[in-house]
């Protein structure tokens, strides 16, 4: 009962996140993040070519609006449009840095970044839960310059241009 309480809640937060997601961005050309923008999360599978033994490489659902998705196992949510890429977690065996003296809202609960810019741990009062579209394990989503990878072991946002992101996972985090 205490889950299902706990999921209700991540839904009811997630649509506020949306809404303060919106007013927050901060953008010299801002995209309107608000549930009617969300892009239905497809991934159509490559044909025409033989299997290999390369380890496939992630099909590319490229979104030009906000978008959220989620985990496969639901643990990490994300939000992604072309002026930030942030994903924020539930369960999780590691704690984030201390909270910086500025931050006063919740601190730790997720990871962001923004085209440009390093990432950073998320001060916010809000959540990126409440997407249901789920992100298959070796799929990836772009918007803008930011990428968003989703592995059994992890998710993976960078900026493609200057190689900055970070990786979330139940087990570890790292920024890079």
């Amino acid at each position: 009962m205490a889950q299902l309480d706990r999921r209700l809640l991540a839904a009811v937060a997630g649509v506020a996140g949306v809404l303060i997601l919106a007013a927050c961005a901060n953008s010299p050309d801002p995209q309107p993040m608000s549930a009617s923008s969300t892009v239905a999360l497809t991934v159509a599978s490559a044909t025409g070519s033989a299997p290999t033994t390369d380890s496939p490489q992630p099909l590319d659902q490229e979104v030009s609006g906000y978008t959220g998705f989620i985990s496969p196992t639901g643990n990490v949510s994300c939000a992604i449009a072309v002026n930030l890429a942030r994903c924020d977690i539930i369960d999780r065996d590691w704690s984030p840095p201390p909270r910086p003296a500025d931050c006063e809202f919740d601190y730790g609960q997720g990871i962001s970044i923004a085209p440009g810019e390093p990432a950073t741990f998320v001060c916010a009062g809000d959540t990126t839960f409440g997407a249901e579209e789920v992100l298959p394990y070796g799929k990836a989503i772009t918007a803008g310059a930011l990428r968003c990878e989703s592995a059994e072991s992890r998710i993976t946002c960078r900026d493609v241009q200057t190689g900055n992101g970070f990786t979330i996972s139940r087990q570890a985090y790292q920024i890079f």
